[in-house]
This record gives structure tokens, C-alpha cells and sequence, in this order.
């Protein structure tokens, strides 16, 4: 099993500065490497405290400078909200810089505070991810970057450095409704979702993609890559304490963040399936919704993430593991603890683990 860490620049920290809480975060993100992490992942995510890393792909650079194994991944370019050419460009730059560590993963986005921001029209968001996501791709693939849609009209042009190999098995898709799934599978990218509820609820999407992934590229599609808020400690009960009070406080964050309980997406066009999502939260009550979260992400002592590991594995199949350990505010010497020990005690177990194909569960 491939284990990956999501950096996610959440600054909740109390009397921080934003500049410092980013060089704290980029020590975490460089001691990946050191811990025996797979891959460093970067979110994106601009003009709020929820998560501050508007380039991803420039704090990657950083990383890769920093270290000479570990792969980088983009988790996720957020399509929407940046230029086809220019993401093709940066991908293939810093891709030739690390010798081919790059991972690329994309994402549609779903905060409506960051798309008025930018001063582009929700709606939009999935017509403008379904252009621009095989435009790039291909650019990757080809060295050139052309496309005729409505949003990006693009005459043919020359990505210089030029692509260096393929991203053939480096592609990543993020996917949290059945609408993305199947467009994600088609693209040939490996799935990637946050477990927010058992893991018996997000099979069915994963399924969507597995299905739309084979009829597009034939065979088994890959495992997929499930991405927990996590805490290890030796200690169960210290464990326990520290998941009721940052895992929880990092779960009332996306709440806010996304604004799920004001119930919008019901009424955006291509974001109606989040709906469902809002009913389960407003149907279980707060409370009753932080309790699930906590207790649905792999975290606790090494032995007990282990035994939740094994428990998804069993109901999902193979999967690669994900997992952010600095948010909320936790202080950074705990959340380096977490990681050190994480890294001596449940990564080299889970090493052993297999990677098979993704197999259809349900």
C-alpha cells in the first residue's frame, strides 16, 4: 500500500502569522520524505483561513528542492480556477526539475466563496473542468496544448520545456459525487475521495468510476487513494482526547467552509448530487455528524489506525492511504509526533499490503 501526506496550510493557530505558519507547514511537508511517506500531496485553496495554498504546484517546487525521493503530488489543481496552458506550462517546468516525481491531480472545487472570488459563475465549474482537464492531459502527452470549447479557446501551441515522459499512471482525479466519478474514470485518472461517512456509502461512487475507467481505457483500474484526517499517539485515551477536540474542530471548518448546512448546492447546477450529502448532515443533527467524522477516519494508536485500515480493505478493496495531520490549530510539535510515529510504526506495516487492481466491490 503507497501512503501520501496532504499539506493543507490551515491557519487556526492563534496569534500566527500566515507567513509563519507556512514555513511550520513546508518543515512538516519536507519531513515526509525522511518518514518514509510515498508521496507529498498539496491541496489548493485561496482567501480563507480553512487553507491557504493558492499555488500549489509552487509549494511542491519547494518540496521537490528540498528532497530527492518522495513524489509530489497536485491534490488538487483546481481546473476551474486557473488556465489550461499556464497548468500544462508549470506541470511540465517543475516535472523536468524533479525528474519525474510529479504526481497530477485535479479537482472540480466546491466552495462558492472562492469561485465568487475569482468572479466565475458556479455553474460553470463542471463545463469548464470537462474542457480543461483533456486539454491538458493531452498537452502532456503531446507537448502541445490546443482546444476549440467555449471557455478556453486555445490555438495549437508548444509546451516549453517540453514534456519529458508521460504521465500515463501519474494522473489523479479528486471525486466526492457520483457526477465527477464517472468523469474522472473516463480520463483515465486514479480516484481519490475523503472518507466522511462508513465506507460502505462511498463504495457505490467508487464503483461509478471503476465501471467508466474500464469501459474508456480497458482493464482493471487502479486502486483508489482514500484521504483520512488523521492523529497517532501511543496513547489511546491521549489519542482519543486529541481526535474529539482537532479532528472534530477540522470537520466544523469544512462545514463552514463549504457552507453544507446553508444547503446551496442543491440549487448550483452541476452540484445538485451534494444535496444528499446535506440531507445526512442536517437529518443526524451537528453533534451526531462530528461523532461520524471522528469515528469513520483511520487514527488513534498505530495498532488501532492499522486495524481500521485493515477493517476499509476489507469493504473497498486495495487502496492507497492519505492522510493530513496538521489542521485545526494542533500544535506543530504534535503534529510532527504523529507523523515520526506514524512513519516507525504503521507505515512500514501497511508497505507489506498489496496494491491489485480495483476490482467492481458492490
Amino acid at each position: 500500500m503507497k501512503s501520501g501526506y496532504l499539506m493543507l496550510f490551515q491557519n487556526a493557530h492563534e496569534g500566527l502569522a500566515d507567513a509563519d505558519m507556512v514555513k511550520k507547514e513546508m518543515e512538516l511537508a519536507v519531513l515526509t520524505e525522511e518518514c518514509g511517506f510515498d508521496t507529498v500531496w498539496s491541496a489548493e485553496h485561496h482567501f480563507d483561513w480553512y487553507s491557504m495554498i493558492p499555488d500549489n504546484l509552487q509549494a511542491l517546487t519547494y518540496v521537490a528542492a528540498k528532497t530527492s525521493r518522495i513524489q509530489l503530488g497536485t491534490g488538487a489543481v483546481i481546473l476551474p480556477w486557473n488556465e489550461p496552458i499556464r497548468v500544462a506550462e508549470k506541470l511540465s517546468m517543475l516535472d523536468a526539475l524533479c525528474d519525474g516525481r510529479l504526481v497530477y491531480g485535479i479537482g472540480r472545487g466546491l466552495a462558492r466563496k472562492e469561485y465568487e472570488s475569482f468572479g466565475i459563475n458556479m455553474e460553470e465549474a463542471r463545463g469548464r473542468f470537462e474542457e480543461a482537464a483533456p486539454m491538458i492531459v493531452e498537452a502532456l502527452e503531446t507537448g502541445f496544448i490546443e482546444g476549440n470549447g467555449p471557455f478556453y479557446p486555445q490555438k495549437r501551441t508548444e509546451i516549453r520545456p517540453r514534456p519529458s515522459r508521460s504521465f500515463k499512471g501519474r494522473l489523479y482525479g479528486v471525486a466526492m459525487s457520483p457526477d465527477s466519478a464517472p468523469t474522472v474514470g473516463s480520463l483515465g485518472c486514479t480516484m481519490m475521495f475523503f472518507p466522511q461517512f462508513e465506507i460502505e456509502k462511498h463504495v457505490p461512487g467508487v464503483d461509478l468510476w471503476r465501471d467508466a475507467f474500464t469501459a474508456a481505457h480497458g482493464g482493471v483500474a487502479p486502486p483508489p487513494v482514500a484521504i483520512d484526517t488523521t492523529y497517532c499517539n501511543q496513547d489511546a485515551a491521549k489519542a482519543e482526547e486529541m481526535a474529539r477536540k482537532y479532528i472534530a474542530g477540522y470537520y466544523l471548518s469544512v462545514l463552514e467552509h463549504y457552507e453544507f448546512l446553508e444547503d446551496y448546492h442543491r440549487d448550483t447546477k452541476g452540484y445538485e448530487t451534494y444535496a444528499a450529502a446535506a440531507d445526512i448532515l442536517k437529518a443526524a443533527g451537528k453533534e451526531q455528524s462530528l461523532e461520524d467524522y471522528v469515528n469513520n477516519q483511520a487514527t488513534g494508536t498505530p495498532q488501532q489506525i492499522l486495524d481500521k485500515l485493515e477493517a476499509r480493505r476489507k469493504v473497498l478493496g486495495d487502496f492507497e492511504w492519505n492522510m493530513m495531520l496538521s489542521y485545526s490549530g494542533m500544535p506543530f510539535e504534535e503534529a510532527e509526533k504523529s507523523m515520526r510515529l506514524i512513519g516507525k510504526e504503521v507505515l512500514p506495516e501497511i508497505r507489506s499490503w498489496g496494491m491489485e487492481p480495483s476490482k467492481r466491490v458492490a
